[in-house]
């Protein structure tokens, strides 16, 4: 027979597997924005962030109710404390995809800066990063968390080389395509920030399936 506790970790995975598909699409709609300069998209995505916001305090709050009424132990109480890591880390995904609608409501109107290739490259990492650590986190599959993490170099690389060509290709030759050049500038930042929080999130299957903190012992991958 199945403990009550267990049929209340399945419902609360529900929740997370929701706020995390609905967090996936903010990147992928604010990313559709972008490369349209759609404001109506980008109004649309800010204004169903709310719905995530509810959902992280839905789960933050199942998360209480669950430790005190079962004063869970060993893995069940690590994965509530996930559960509540994990949304935090959701949640904030969900605000960058925000403010990337936000930077396109600043240069909308006005005409791209220059084909965007790598900003979808890094969009496109980012969404895949999630994916699969969301992944890891419902098969509690080490290996998979490990090799999120060890992407996140990439990302890091992919917002350089935005940074690196906006600077030297446009600021540094016209001011005049501050406003464009800074919100794309901007925009990388965002999405490594995004690749941040999943690295994030993959760390912490790791001590939920393991008990072992890899954050600052990179000898454990």
């Amino acid at each position: 027979m199945k403990r009550h506790l267990d049929i209340e970790l399945t419902e609360l995975q529900k929740l997370i597997l929701t706020m995390s598909s609905l967090t996936e699409e903010s990147i992928a709609r604010s990313l559709a924005a972008l490369l349209e300069l759609n404001t109506q998209k980008a109004q649309t995505v800010i204004a169903e962030d709310i719905k995530v916001n509810e959902l992280e305090v839905a789960i933050d709050d199942k998360c209480l109710h669950l430790i005190a009424l079962y004063q869970p132990a060993a893995m069940d109480l690590r994965f509530i404390a996930m559960a509540m890591k994990m949304c935090t880390d959701l949640e904030r995904i969900a605000d960058l995809a925000v403010n990337i609608c936000q930077r396109v409501l600043d240069i909308a109107g006005l005409p791209q800066l220059k084909p965007l290739i790598d900003i979808p490259k890094l969009a496109a990492l980012a969404q895949s990063m999630l994916r699969d650590a969301v992944d890891a986190f419902v098969n509690r599959d080490v290996d998979l968390a490990k090799r999120v993490i060890l992407r996140d170099d990439e990302a890091d690389n992919l917002r350089n080389l935005v940074q690196s060509e906006l600077v030297a290709d446009y600021l540094g030759k016209d001011t005049a395509t501050a406003p464009r050049a800074v919100a794309l500038i901007l925009v990388a930042r965002y999405l490594e920030r995004i690749c941040d929080h999943t690295t994030n999130i993959a760390e912490d299957v790791i001590y939920m399936v393991k008990a072992a903190l890899v954050k600052h012992h990179p000898e454990v991958l």
